[in-house]
């Protein structure tokens, strides 16, 4: 091999180890060996950052303004409540997880489905004395098998379709092809969750859940007059499946009933009286039907869902001290309505806009989001902290959001649009629709992901131009024969180690050009390795940093290193034999 191939082989393996050994950003590492090449002259800059105008990076960050716009509306929201129930036992608790949440996985970015299902299966598995740790593993595989199963299930889906478009633009995939695949894939792999969890998850309680929080905070919330929680049980409307937070009484026309029944009915007006910390305020602030008790917020100016959360903690020569929140006119004073107080632990009852502020005391506050930037060297608070992502939900625009993915799907599985015009038209609908803003939608593209996606192109275009990856190929196929079956396992192995140790993209993105070589070699069809790597990038099991959501549910879940190895081991063998033995029948050698 010439020089330049040496080098890429070096630059890879180089990528490789230091993702594999540190816990340097990936973009970073990435982006550093690019470097490298691009000033050794081996890539020209045009090759270098060509991977930013692929098709699947495109529609990758037109996807997060989507979810985003199903984020803000509270659809997402809506979904996942109506999900949960009441569990019979153990494994009907895991399929109550994971039959939805794959499903789910099929249409949205995992992530966010994640994130928005992690403090809520937490506080269930509680409520039933649940393990968490047998609930937070399957709650990730069951979305990494989900997305498995259409073109927008993950990104690494839409990265490698967009690959493939490059090479034979009459062979890309529509929304449901990978389902004759991914859907055998999810039903084996739950399947052998369900039967073996018992002994190959642990029995532990999560790290997390061993934490405090000193600020607890008493809030009011009223029903609202027509509000789709009218008539309907506590149990109903979801108001005990909040994490950190519990209904301590309501009041209702004056009289107070305290431990509360489940299957007591929510009627107009009731004024709900909540205990918990900060985080689960803003999850009941997202609930629909419920608004905060004090009417001041209806005075601020500005729409609410232009406003956040915000922590203030009251110096000594705040003007307010030593009044009511009501005679020192806090809302007047500040543009900002104090939601609930926190003093040393303690619970205040009395009403809000009857507390009497002391210097120390933490106020929750419904500001305009440029409050604590214009109140950051006010004396009147000896600190100030923005609460992210807590501005209150637009749920009259969710049925438009939800709307709109569900077009979305339709027209891009009944082949009207490409995958790229689909989610393009989405997420135009989303801001024309003010179901997203334009800075929300800014703020939800991932850079960092999108940025690794782009370098691990250029790494990927080096291992072609060099001949590395031909190279490679010859020594795949001098080993392995020539059999069509064993190159293709070979392929799916490859990517799945790739994809333990560095992200899933990135694997995708360095094992494509190689199991492009394999199949030229052989002189068989490209497309079913293409789908190997698709699938083994996908289905990530082994290690807690193969996947994102595994990362995610590894300190709720309080959970070891090799406990992933345990299950999500043989779980990566068996998907992979049915994946391998599978994708031949449907797309032919």
């Amino acid at each position: 091999m010439a020089w330049e191939a040496w080098l890429t082989v070096s630059v890879v393996i180089g990528v490789l180890g230091v993702l594999s050994v540190t816990r340097l950003a990936p973009d970073m590492v990435f982006l550093a060996g690019l470097t490298v090449l691009l000033v050794a002259g081996v890539l020209t800059p045009s090759e270098a950052f060509g991977g930013l105008a692929n098709q699947g990076l495109i529609t990758v960050a037109v996807l997060y303004v989507v979810v985003a716009g199903l984020e803000q509306t509270g659809g997402i929201h809506w979904i996942v409540h109506r999900i949960l129930g009441k569990p019979r036992s153990l494994a009907h608790a895991q399929v109550r997880v994971m039959s939805p949440v794959a499903f789910l996985s099929a249409f949205l970015n995992n992530t966010p489905v994640v994130a928005m299902l992690i403090p809520a299966v937490s506080a269930w598995a509680r409520k039933f004395n649940l393990p968490a740790s047998r609930l937070m593993i399957p709650l990730s595989y069951a979305a990494i098998l989900g997305g498995t199963c259409t073109l927008i299930g993950t990104s690494t889906n839409l990265v490698i379709n967009g690959l493939i478009l490059e090479r034979t633009p009459d062979d890309g995939l529509r929304m449901f092809d990978l389902a004759w695949v991914g859907v055998p894939v999810a039903i084996v792999g739950m399947g052998f969750i369900l039967l073996t969890s018992r002994w190959l998850l642990p029995d532990r309680r999560p790290a997390l859940s061993q934490l405090g929080d000193p600020r607890e905070y008493s809030v009011e919330m009223l029903v609202d007059k027509d509000g789709p929680l009218v008539g309907r049980t506590i149990e109903e409307g979801g108001l005990r499946h909040l994490t950190g937070m519990f209904l301590a009484e309501i009041d209702r026309d004056g009289d107070v009933l305290p431990a509360v029944s489940p299957q007591e009915r929510l009627r107009s007006g009731d004024r709900l009286v909540f205990v918990g910390i900060v985080e689960s305020v803003v999850e009941l602030q997202k609930i629909r039907g419920l608004t905060p008790a004090t009417d001041q917020v209806f005075k601020l100016h500005g729409q609410r869902h232009n406003r956040t959360l915000v922590e203030a903690v009251v110096s000594g020569s705040c003007p307010v001290v030593g009044k009511s929140i009501r005679e020192g006119q806090f809302r007047s004073h500040y543009d900002a309505v104090v939601i609930a107080v926190a003093r040393n632990g303690e619970r205040l009852r009395q009403k809000v806009g009857d507390i009497v502020l002391q210097p120390g005391d933490t106020l929750l506050l419904e500001t305009r989001s440029a409050f604590a930037e214009q109140q950051s060297n006010n004396r009147d608070f000896f600190l100030i902290s923005p609460i992210a992502d807590s501005a209150p939900p637009r749920h009259d625009r969710a049925p438009i959001a939800i709307g709109l993915l569900t077009v979305m799907v339709a027209t891009v599985s009944m082949g009207w649009l490409s995958m790229l015009e689909g989610a393009l038209l989405a997420a135009a609908g989303m801001l024309l629709t003010r179901c997203c803003t334009v800075d929300r939608a800014r703020r939800s593209i991932d850079w960092s992901v999108l940025l690794v996606i782009a370098a691990a192109f250029g790494l990927g275009m080096a291992l072609d131009k060099t001949g590395v990856a031909t190279g490679v190929a010859k020594t795949v196929v001098g080993l392995t024969g020539d059999g069509a079956w064993v190159n293709l396992a070979t392929i799916y192995l490859l990517t799945a180690i790739f994809t333990a140790v560095i992200t899933n993209n990135a694997a995708a993105v360095l094992m494509f050009p190689i199991a492009y070589a394999v199949s030229g070699d052989l002189g068989l069809n490209f497309l079913p390795f293409a789908i190997a790597v698709m699938l083994a990038a996908s289905a990530s099991f082994a290690t807690p940093i193969g996947y994102q959501t595994n990362l995610m549910v590894y300190g709720p879940g309080g959970y070891r290193f090799a406990d992933f190895l345990r299950i999500g081991l043989p779980l990566n063998l068996i998907t992979g034999l049915v994946a391998v033995l599978v994708i031949p029948l449907v797309w032919n050698f």
